[in-house]
C-alpha cells in the first residue's frame, strides 16, 4: 500500500500535469495552472492559519471576531439624554427612513400632550410612499418611452420600480401632501411588516405595465392617452395596496388619555389637519447636511431620479466636512431635538450588544491580512453606502468633545440595548453620511451653500443605493 505522502505527491504531480495542459490555451490575464501551483506551494498550514481553519470552519464567523477588550471598555453613560418614550419596529421592511422621521416627531408631541405614549401610523404614510412611487415609475416610463430598455437610466428604473427604501425628503413631502395619523387609526399589517412579497407581485405588475404603455406607444397613441391608461393602471395598484395594507382614512376621531389619566375630548381631524393642528412641526425648518468625502466639501448636490413624488423634489444637500456634521447634531442634540441621520450600518455593530465601534470585529487577526480602506475609497468602490436612517437621542461629551452617541433604532426593544445604540464617535467619522437638522442649529456659511446651482449627480452614483 502506498503512503499518504505518496498518495499526495502522486496527486500534486497530477495536477500539475493537467494545470500546465490548461495553460497552454490560458489568454493574457487569465488565472493560469501556473499561478494556482504558485498560489499552492505558498499555502503554509502555519500554527495561526490551522488553528484560524478549525475555528472558521466550525464556527460563525462574527463571534470569533468580536473584539472582547473593546466590548468590556464600552459603556452605556451619556451626559445628555433627550426624554423619549418606547421603540418602534420596522420589522422585515426598509422603511427605517419613514420610521426615523415619524421618530424626529414623537418626543414633542409625548412631551406636549404629557403623554404615557405615542406613536404615529408608519402603514398610512407607506400606503401613500407606494402609490406615488408607482405613480413616478409609469410616469418615467412615459417620459423614456424611446429609449432602450437597456439604457442606464432606464435599467435602474425597471430594476426597482417598487422598492421599500427613501429618504428624510419623502418624509416632507409624503407630510404635506397627505399627512399623518396615529398608529391606531391605520396599524401595521402583515404585509406592512413583511413587505416583501407585496413588493414581489406589484413590482412584477408596474412592469407588465411598462411593457403595455411602451406596446400603445409605439403603436401611435398620444402621452394623454397614454396617461389615461396609468390612471387605470394605478387604479389596480391602488386596490392591490389595500388588500395588503387597508384603506387610509379620510377623516377619523381621535382622544387620548395623558400621563395624569385625564382623557381628552374627542375630536374629528383628517389626516392633514391632524399633523397641522395635533402635531405642529415646521418640516420646513429642517436641512439636509452630508459629509460624502468623494466630492468637494463646501458644494451644492443634488441626486437625478431620487424622487418618490413624480412632481416632487430630487434629493439635494449640502457636502460639508464631518467635524462640521458633528457640530450641528451636537447643537441639536444639546437643544432636546432629535437628529434624523443615516448611515452604513453593516459595519462595526453589534445588534447583540446594542454597539457602533470601529473594530469590534476584528476580521483582519482572522486572516492575517489587512482590510484597510478610506471612507471615500469604500464610497467610490461600492463597500460602504448611507443604507439606513435611526435617530440621535443623546451624546456624551468630555472635555468639549462628543465620545459617543445614543442612537434609537427602529428594529424593536429586543436588539441592541432595548431598541437603543452606543456610536462611538470614530464610527460616527467613518460610517455616518449625513444629518437632518433644524436650519437654527447650522452655522450661516454651510446655509448659503444652498445657494449655489446644485451639482446633478447621475443615478449610479454611490450615494443613490440609499434610496434601495
Amino acid at each position: 500500500m502506498k503512503s499518504i505522502s505518496a498518495l499526495k505527491v502522486g496527486i500534486i504531480v497530477k495536477l500539475t500535469v493537467f494545470l500546465m495542459a490548461g495553460a497552454l490555451f490560458a489568454g493574457e490575464g487569465a488565472l493560469t495552472g501556473e499561478d494556482i501551483i504558485q498560489m499552492r506551494s505558498t499555502l503554509m498550514m502555519d500554527t495561526h492559519t490551522r488553528t484560524m481553519y478549525n475555528a472558521v470552519t466550525n464556527n460563525n464567523i462574527k463571534e470569533l471576531a468580536l473584539n472582547r477588550d473593546l466590548l468590556q471598555q464600552s459603556n452605556e453613560v451619556f451626559s445628555h439624554k433627550i426624554k423619549t418614550k418606547g421603540i418602534t419596529n420596522q420589522k422585515s421592511s426598509g422603511r427605517c427612513w419613514l420610521f426615523a422621521g415619524l421618530n424626529i416627531m414623537r418626543p414633542a408631541v409625548i412631551e406636549r400632550y404629557k403623554l404615557n405614549k405615542f406613536e404615529f401610523s408608519q402603514n398610512y404614510l407607506a400606503f401613500w410612499d407606494k402609490m406615488e412611487k408607482a405613480n413616478c415609475f409609469l410616469e418615467y416610463i412615459i417620459e423614456f418611452r424611446d429609449r432602450d430598455p437597456l439604457d442606464r437610466e432606464m435599467e435602474i428604473i425597471l430594476r426597482s420600480p417598487f422598492g421599500d427604501g427613501g429618504w428624510w425628503k419623502y418624509v416632507v413631502e409624503l407630510i404635506e401632501k397627505y399627512g399623518v395619523v396615529p398608529k391606531e387609526i391605520m396599524p401595521e399589517t402583515n404585509s406592512s411588516s413583511n413587505t416583501g412579497m407585496m413588493n414581489k407581485i406589484i413590482s412584477r405588475k408596474l412592469r407588465a405595465d411598462a411593457v403595455m404603455l411602451r406596446d400603445l406607444h409605439r403603436q401611435g397613441r398620444s402621452v394623454e392617452e397614454l396617461r389615461a391608461e396609468k390612471n387605470k393602471m394605478l387604479t389596480e395598484i391602488y386596490r392591490m395596496l389595500v388588500i395588503n395594507l387597508g384603506e387610509p382614512p379620510t377623516e377619523f376621531k381621535y382622544r387620548f388619555e395623558d400621563r395624569d389619566s385625564v382623557v381628552s375630548s374627542m375630536k374629528t381631524y383628517t389626516p392633514k389637519s391632524f399633523f397641522e393642528n395635533f402635531v405642529g412641526v415646521d418640516l420646513n425648518e429642517y436641512v439636509n447636511i452630508f459629509n460624502d468625502p468623494t466630492k468637494e466639501y463646501g458644494n451644492h448636490y443634488t441626486l437625478r431620479l431620487s424622487r418618490n413624488i413624480y412632481d416632487g423634489y430630487d434629493i439635494n444637500y449640502a457636502n460639508v466636512e464631518i467635524e462640521k456634521l458633528k457640530n450641528v447634531a451636537m447643537k441639536s442634540i444639546l437643544d432636546d431635538e432629535p437628529v434624523w441621520f443615516a448611515c452604513d450600518v453593516g459595519k462595526d455593530q453589534s445588534k447583540k450588544h446594542g454597539l457602533m465601534a470601529m473594530d469590534i470585529y476584528d476580521y483582519s487577526s482572522i486572516y492575517n491580512t489587512s482590510l484597510d480602506m478610506t471612507k471615500a475609497e469604500r464610497a467610490l468602490y461600492r463597500e460602504s453606502a448611507p443604507n439606513h436612517a435611526m435617530v440621535f437621542i443623546g451624546i456624551d461629551i468630555d472635555d468639549g468633545k462628543p465620545v459617543k452617541w445614543l442612537v434609537e433604532n427602529s428594529w424593536g426593544s429586543d436588539k441592541g440595548n432595548d431598541g437603543r445604540w452606543s456610536l462611538y464617535d470614530t464610527w460616527f467619522d467613518n460610517h455616518v453620511y449625513n444629518v437632518i437638522v433644524k436650519k437654527k442649529f447650522v452655522p450661516k456659511d454651510i446655509l448659503k451653500i444652498y445657494e449655489l446651482d446644485p451639482v446633478i449627480l447621475p443615478p449610479w452614483d454611490p450615494m443613490y443605493s440609499m434610496l434601495k
